[in-house]
């Protein structure tokens, strides 16, 4: 069995280009990261605790690897969502309850509509969903107690599960919604700074072939979403930024329509920094999911 279902083979014979950036100058630390091993059933994942009888919450089976995870932030000014994938942009809201869905969505969504639309130049934003994420040291993401960082190497949608959340939220306008560019860009905010613990690492899209992400089952209670986990390869070139503060927010593609040469998905990875002071305080977070509608 293929490892890349549901893939299009037509781009999985491109090079790794090199990065835009002469990364080796670049300040780094060295992390390790957890890829996809590759197996030959395509893997899948519960969202559910317990899964049903006699199945595994995963299947997907971690390879680890030490990577140098570069500085961002002195070629912040330099990046994008369109060539590598991800950017760094001024965040400030009025939202202070987090622990409220309703808050969130009432302050906050419409906060991030603004942003988005002034990062894309976006015509239209529809955002999906959230995930606060609270890290307990030792503790992974069983789905029971407080969302985990996620320690693996994936990306939120595939060719195939990016166009249906148009069709899950949008049905009656998703067929002309679709003729048009469609992006998924996740906006990912520290609830409290400076981030040390648990740091978010991002793969510039320009190092990642096409046929090194892995199409893998995300499984729902009443439905069945797509992911990609991913393959390694020395080449892929990994950023971090440091330090990340309450008023930054960082825009992670997922999803983008375009096969131009465009960057279309970008690998990410929560890491254990080993430069971590000793007692800083774990990881808060918040991730927003948004659809990003162009008319082209």
């Amino acid at each position: 069995m293929s490892l890349n279902t549901g893939l299009d083979r037509t781009l999985s014979s491109q090079p790794h280009p090199a990065s835009a950036f002469a990364a080796e100058r670049l300040a780094s630390v060295e992390g390790v990261l957890n890829y996809f091993k590759p197996s030959a059933e395509k893997p899948r994942t519960y969202t559910y605790n317990p899964p049903p009888p006699g199945e595994p919450m995963s299947t997907v089976v971690p390879e680890p690897h030490t990577v140098s995870i570069r500085d961002a932030r002195p070629v912040l000014g330099q990046v994008s969502l369109d060539r590598e994938g991800f950017e760094l942009i001024r965040f400030d809201t009025t939202a202070t309850d987090f622990d409220d869905d309703d808050a969130v969505k009432a302050v906050y969504y419409p906060e991030v509509e603004r942003a988005m639309k002034a990062a894309t130049g976006a015509d239209r934003i529809f955002i999906f969903d959230h995930t606060i994420r609270r890290q307990i040291p030792g503790a992974k993401d069983d789905r029971i107690g407080p969302r985990q960082p996620v320690p693996r190497v994936h990306v939120d949608h595939t060719v195939a599960s990016g166009p249906q959340r148009v069709r899950d939220f949008l049905p009656e306008e998703a067929d002309e919604l679709l003729r048009g560019r469609l992006q998924i860009i996740n906006l990912w905010r520290p609830l409290r700074g400076p981030v040390r613990n648990f740091p978010l690492a991002v793969c510039d899209a320009g190092t990642v072939r096409f046929d090194e992400l892995v199409a893998a089952d995300h499984i729902y209670r009443h439905r069945v979403g797509e992911t990609y986990q991913v393959l390694y390869n020395p080449a892929h070139c990994w950023f971090y930024v440091p330090e990340m503060q309450t008023g930054e927010a960082l825009l992670l593609k997922c999803f983008d329509s375009r096969t131009d040469g465009t960057a279309r998905f970008v690998p990410h990875s929560a890491f254990i920094d080993p430069t971590t002071p000793a007692g800083a305080p774990p990881r808060e977070s918040i991730e927003v999911r948004t659809l990003v509608f162009h008319r082209e």
